[in-house]
Order: C-alpha cells, then sequence, then structure tokens
C-alpha cells in the first residue's frame, strides 16, 4: 500500500511540474528572459549560501585579477543568466522546425556536417554552458540525428522524469552517466551523436587532473578513453546568447587527438586539450557557465604513481 501511495505521489508531482513547464512555455521567449533576470535579482539575495558557493569559485579562479565588486556584479550577471533559463528551457516543448530560428541560430554547422558523412558516430564535446539544453534540442531537431546524451540522473525523482521528457522530446536517448562506457563504444557502430557534458568535478579514480582557469582539477577521462579507441570525431559544441535573445549554437572543427602510443599520456593530454577548449569559452562568456558546482572539489593530495589514475580503465566505467 505504501508503495502504491508513494507511486500515486510521484506521478501527481511529475504531472504537477509538466504543468508548471507547460504554462511557463507559454511566456513568450523574450518577456520569460526579462522575468528571469528580475527573479535573478531577486534570487541573488534570497539564496545567499547558493549564491556564495559560486562566489567563492569566481574568487579561486581569478584570484586577484578581478576587484572583488567585479567578481560580486558578475556573481549577479551569472546568478540571471541561469534564472534566464528557468524561463527558456520550456519552450523545448513549442520547438518545432518551423520557429526554430526564433530560437537559435548555427554556426559553422559544417563541421557537424563533415562529422555526419563519415558515418563513424560523433562525440559532441560541451558543458553546462550557455543553455545546454535548448542546444541538444535544438539541434536534434534541426539536423534529424540519432542522439543521445550522458547525463547523471535527477534524485528527486518526478524531477528527473520531467528532464528526460524535454531531453527525449525529439528522440535523444538518456544514457546515465554511471556505467555509461559501453553505450559509448556503441556509438561508432550505431553511428550515433553523443553529447558529452565534461566540466564537471569527478572522484580522483574516474578522472586524471588538467589545468582549468588556472587551477588543478580532476577531469573525466572517458571521452579521451573512448575517442582513442573508437575513431570518432569529438566535436566541441557551446551555446552564447545574443543581443537579440536568441542563443548562437558553436560548432568547432573536429578536434586532432594525440596520439603518441602512449595510452597514458595520450588519455592526460586529450582530457587536458577538451578542458582547455571548455575554458576558452568561459573565459569569453563567464557568466554563461554554472559556477555553482564544486568544480575544483577533488585535489591532488599527494603524489601517486604515474598510472594510478588509469588503473580503473574498463568497459563499464562512468562519464559525466
Amino acid at each position: 500500500m505504501a508503495s502504491e501511495t508513494n507511486e500515486a505521489l510521484s506521478v501527481w508531482t511529475y504531472r504537477s511540474l509538466y504543468g508548471i513547464v507547460w504554462l511557463l512555455s507559454l511566456i513568450p521567449f523574450r518577456a520569460g528572459q526579462s522575468l528571469g533576470r528580475m527573479l535573478g535579482n531577486v534570487l541573488a539575495l534570497v539564496l545567499k549560501r547558493r549564491v556564495k558557493a559560486s562566489l567563492d569559485n569566481l574568487r579561486y579562479a581569478f584570484g586577484n585579477s578581478m576587484s572583488e565588486i567585479e567578481l560580486i556584479e558578475l556573481n549577479g550577471r551569472i546568478v540571471a543568466h541561469f534564472t534566464q533559463m528557468l524561463f527558456e528551457a520550456p519552450h523545448i516543448l513549442r520547438l518545432n522546425r518551423a520557429n526554430l530560428n526564433r530560437y537559435v541560430v548555427f554556426e559553422n554547422e559544417d563541421a557537424l556536417r563533415q562529422a555526419m558523412e563519415k558515418e563513424e558516430g560523433i562525440f559532441i564535446l560541451t558543458a553546462h554552458f550557455g543553455n545546454w539544453e535548448l542546444m541538444s534540442a535544438a539541434t536534434a531537431l534541426r539536423f534529424n540525428v540519432d542522439g543521445a546524451v550522458v547525463v547523471r540522473p535527477a534524485d528527486f525523482a518526478p524531477a528527473d522524469r520531467l528532464l528526460t521528457s524535454l531531453r527525449s522530446r525529439f528522440g535523444t536517448e538518456i544514457i546515465p552517466k554511471r556505467r555509461a562506457m559501453k553505450k559509448l563504444l556503441a556509438a561508432k557502430k550505431e553511428n550515433k551523436v553523443v553529447g558529452i557534458l565534461l566540466d564537471q568535478n569527478v572522484d580522483w579514480y574516474e578522472g586524471v587532473f588538467v589545468p582549468f582557469m588556472g587551477k588543478p582539477a580532476c577531469a573525466n577521462k572517458g571521452l579521451a578513453l573512448v575517442a582513442l579507441r573508437t575513431g570518432s570525431p569529438v566535436i566541441p559544441a557551446f551555446s552564447v546568447r545574443e543581443l537579440d535573445g536568441r542563443y548562437r549554437i558553436i560548432f568547432e572543427n573536429e578536434v586532432k587527438l594525440v596520439r603518441t602510443g602512449d595510452k597514458i599520456k595520450d588519455t592526460e593530454e586529450n582530457t587536458a586539450l577538451f578542458t582547455q577548449i571548455i575554458e576558452k569559452y568561459v573565459r569569453e562568456n563567464p557568466d554563461h557557465w554554472f559556477w555553482f558546482h564544486k568544480r575544483w572539489k577533488t585535489r591532488p593530495y599527494c603524489p601517486l604513481p604515474e598510472d594510478f589514475y588509469h588503473r580503473r580503465d574498463t568497459d563499464d566505467g562512468a562519464i559525466s
């Protein structure tokens, strides 16, 4: 009885959340962005602890290169960016081929098309930057690809179900982060386009330490491993909000992987290369990145054998 009650409550909560998202999708896109900015100003005052976390990250990353006033102002813009996303993402429900250009414009889409012509699968390198949810939906709609995205399931089941329904709206397969490696290795055979957000902290055994914003950060090594093993092209893709409110979705040319024959070195150098690409976009538009995350949580506390971080290189590993 208790399980049936919990299931009914979960379904009711999901439907309520979906209803809220549907109502938000009725608000015109630009009007929603304006409301989001206003909401951001309020939340910056109310959610002081979470806002402090992002401000601490900014201080850690930029140090003395920015004044305290500049950091606080930037932090306010970061909060405003992500509250705008709350009003933007629901428009995935309204997205179609006829109105796509109201929301996004594409730059260098030939890079993706040329990679698609190889029919070897594609790994999209991206981050929690801009509006990654809208970018994923718009890309799936525009290019009609057999797509997938690696995600960490939300802890709250109704919210996870809601996010899954939005993310899979145009046929995108949702791959849970844990034990994603086998799916990624199969991407070449299945000719899938797989999105991987490579900007979050991982435990020491899942990653390698690479420079990010001038500080050592533990980055997931999974993308480097599967790209080296399969030979599938890696295409960076990021979204930047334009002055007219639309997002410019930028595809970069295929990343030229480092291949020396030394598996450990190649994994480290390619992970560093991927992270460097992400950093470029963060530095260009720092208010677009998710600074609330504890990116530098895992630290290289002590020296370890050179191959220590690579001993868990197994097919059933995790990737974020």
